[in-house]
Formats: C-alpha cells, sequence, structure tokens
C-alpha cells in the first residue's frame, strides 16, 4: 500500500475502494475507470466531495485537478449535496415547445425551488437536462432516472404524490 492509504480509508469506506479497485481492474490505467470511480462515490453518499474527490484521485493516481475536470464535465455527476429525489427536466427544444417552462413552473409553485435549488426539507433538486432523446414524448423528465413523458401541471402534482407515497411507505 502506498502512503496515501490512510488518507483513503478515512475519505473513503472500505465498500467504496474495493468497487473503485474493481473498477479499476477493467482498465490498463487506472485513470480511464474515472467516471465509474466517481459514480461509486455518488451512490454511496449521493454527490462527490472534495475530499471524496481527492481520494478517488491518489487512488486513480491523477491530480484532482484532472479529477475534477471530468466530474465537472459530466452532469450526472454531482459536485454539491442534492436532494433525494433528482428532478431533471429537458429543456431541449422539443421540450420547450411542448411546454416544459409550465412544467418548470408547477415545479416551482409545488416545492419552491428554482434550476440548481434543493428543497427545504432536502427532499428534491431539480436541475435542467438536454435532450433526452424522447422528443416524440415531450415534455420530459427524470426522476431519479426514471423517465417520465408528456408531463404537464397535472403530471407533476401526481408525480410529487407518488413519490411522499412511496417514501411514506
Amino acid at each position: 500500500m502506498t502512503d496515501a492509504q490512510p488518507t483513503l480509508i478515512s475519505s473513503l469506506s472500505e465498500a467504496e475502494i474495493a468497487e473503485i479497485r474493481a473498477e479499476v481492474s477493467h482498465y490498463e490505467y487506472p485513470q480511464a475507470a474515472s467516471i465509474e470511480a466517481l459514480k461509486v462515490v455518488q451512490k454511496y453518499r449521493g454527490w462527490v466531495s472534495d475530499e471524496s474527490l481527492r481520494a478517488v484521485a491518489k487512488l486513480l493516481e491523477m491530480s484532482a485537478e484532472q479529477l475534477d475536470g471530468v466530474a465537472t464535465f459530466y452532469s450526472l455527476i454531482f459536485r454539491r449535496p442534492v436532494g433525494e429525489n433528482m428532478l431533471m427536466l429537458c429543456d431541449g427544444i422539443s421540450c420547450w415547445m411542448l411546454g416544459c417552462e409550465q412544467v418548470k413552473a408547477r415545479i416551482q409553485e409545488r416545492l419552491g425551488i428554482d434550476y440548481g435549488e434543493t428543497s427545504p426539507d432536502n427532499k428534491f433538486t431539480l436541475l435542467p437536462v438536454t435532450c433526452q432523446g424522447a422528443c416524440d414524448r415531450a415534455p420530459v423528465l427524470l426522476k431519479n432516472m426514471q423517465l417520465y413523458t408528456h408531463l404537464s401541471a397535472a403530471g407533476i402534482d401526481a408525480l410529487l404524490a407518488d413519490t411522499a407515497a412511496e417514501q411514506n411507505s
């Protein structure tokens, strides 16, 4: 083990380290596993903190700056805390033309948040995303990576009610 091992153990769990090493084993160079390694941390923590990023960078034998460049390039790697439920609203041209602004307005009205914000109860974070390839079913939204299509204000009300019911069961 390297001198970085105590830092890694204190910054990442043993399970995270094991999963990251398993990902690294698939590649000739450790840096090639950077996206997968970041996904591992996010799976356990919900987001990737600076401390976690530095630990992963050491594990991948790259600088924290290089890994941060990867993390910030990909919109589904979260570099700050997010809510329990990610609402990712497509704002591509088809979704825009078919009412994503009305859907966004309903989310704002119901949750009191705008793009990039998390609800006060930490249940929801709203983010814009580019085209999801479902233009024929616009407007669309990803909730925790599940696609919802043909959305309307009523559809948002139902989605939020279903989410509340899931969390109360």
